[in-house]
Order: C-alpha cells, then structure tokens, then sequence
C-alpha cells in the first residue's frame, strides 16, 4: 500500500519513448512541473499529451516541447506559448484541439469507464462537422484534419458524440497526499488534476507535502488513492506565476 518513491526520476523511469501522457494543470497553476523536468532529464520522446495546455516558453510542458519531445497533443488552449505556434504551423506536432469543458469530461469519462457520451458543445461548427487542422504541411497546406463525428438528436436538440480519454500514464501535483496516495488540492490546483489521474493507467502525484496515512480526514480527500499508483514528496518551492498583476497600495 506505500507508494512513495524516493524522486522524481525513479518515479518516471519506465515512461517509454511514445507513451501517451495525461497532465494536470491549468495554465502554470498546479502543474507537476517536478515530473515534467525528469521526464524531461531522462530524454523520452515521442510523447502525446492530454492537458489544457502545454506550458511556456521554458516552462511546465513547454520544456519537452522545446526539446521536441512531444509528437502530438490534445489541448483547449495553446497560447502564451511561441514554440509550439511554430511547431505547429510549420508543421512539426499533431495538435487535437477541444472544447475546454469537452476535454474535462473526456478524461472523466475515461478514467469512469465510459468509452463516449453526446454533448452539445461544437454541434454547427468544424468541431464536428470535421475538417480542423490537426497538422499542417510545411508550406502551410494541412496534412491532416479532424474527422467528421457522430451527431444525434434528443429531445429536438442535436448533440455530438465524444470518445473518452484513458492514457498510458498521468502526471498529477497535489497539495497534500499520503502513502496511499490520498490527494488533496489547495483551491484552484484542484482544475484538471483529478481528472488527469483518473484517465492515467498508472497515475504518478507529486506533492507538496506528504503525510502518513490516516491523517487525512476521509471528507477531505479530492482523490482517492485508488487512482494514484505512485508518490513522490517535492515540496513546494519553484513554483511560478504566470501573469503577475499588481496594483499600487491603497489604490481601488
């Protein structure tokens, strides 16, 4: 039942070139950037990921997208990052983009066992009726675009069928966790965490702070350790802030 590893770099050992890779996040806010920096270290390549974007310049993500490591990805947003716009006009990363809300009920949906739903979110646009560039050519031609998907109609309103999301592995960072892999999330890195974990196989949780089992009150867990197969504690220095905005004291 204990699955602490003693780093970073053991616990992201057997990650094989072309695993496809869930990683929690939003924006730089509870990223496992720890795990990434290892993965990154230990040289895998061919990564595809699932995440709502793919870091900066520098960091998060976008440390295996500088060194090219990431041959495709499924992701609600992409900005803030001028590496992968160039990769991906150019031609050079497969790049599935989905609806935010889509994309966390996909991995939901993976990690629960159900292999598609309908929603209405895309009905009437490129979403599904097919045809968004997943990857360009060089000279700006696309290579290859997204099918059209299955839509059908309940209650007089049209719906689009939606595929669930299982990876091969999930890198997760949690405020809180203990030997059973028990999670908790302070406020906003709750986002895209748990549902990372869920859709992951083997699912690897960097935490902040880890605590022998017991001391987390059972109401308090975000995630039970069921969905977590390792931990590793990293404390929480190196966090960073992606848009710092400020105001003058005493100013409204």
């Amino acid at each position: 039942m204990d699955k602490v590893v003693a780093s970073c770099a053991e616990a992201v050992k057997d990650i094989p070139g072309g695993a496809s890779l869930a990683v929690g996040g939003f924006g730089l806010n509870g990223i496992p950037h720890n795990l990434i920096e290892a993965l990154l270290a230990q040289g895998t390549t061919d990564l595809e990921t699932v995440s709502n974007n793919c870091g900066v310049d520098g960091w998060g993500l976008g440390v295996l997208l500088n060194a090219k490591r990431i041959r495709r990805t499924i992701s609600s947003y992409v900005g803030e990052n001028k590496e992968f716009e160039r990769q991906y006009l150019s031609g050079e990363i497969e790049v599935e983009l989905v609806p935010q809300g889509t994309l966390a009920e996909r991995l939901r949906a993976g990690g629960s066992g159900i292999p598609a739903f309908y929603t209405p979110a895309g009905v009437g646009t490129l979403v599904a009726d097919g045809g968004l560039p997943w990857r360009y050519n060089p000279d700006g031609s696309t290579a290859v675009a997204s099918p059209k998907k299955e839509t059908r109609t309940f209650n007089g309103r049209e719906y689009v069928l939606e595929e669930g999301i299982v990876t091969g592995f999930a890198l997760v960072r949690a405020s809180i966790g203990d030997r059973h892999g028990n999670l908790i999330f302070h406020k906003a890195t709750r986002n895209f965490n748990p549902l990372c974990a869920m859709a992951g196989k083997l699912a690897i949780a960097e935490v902040e702070q880890l605590v022998e089992p017991g001391e987390i009150d059972p109401e308090a867990v975000h995630l039970p350790g069921i969905y977590v197969q390792r931990v590793v504690a990293v404390g929480s220095a190196g966090k960073r802030i992606e848009r710092v905005t400020t105001r003058k004291r005493g100013g409204n």
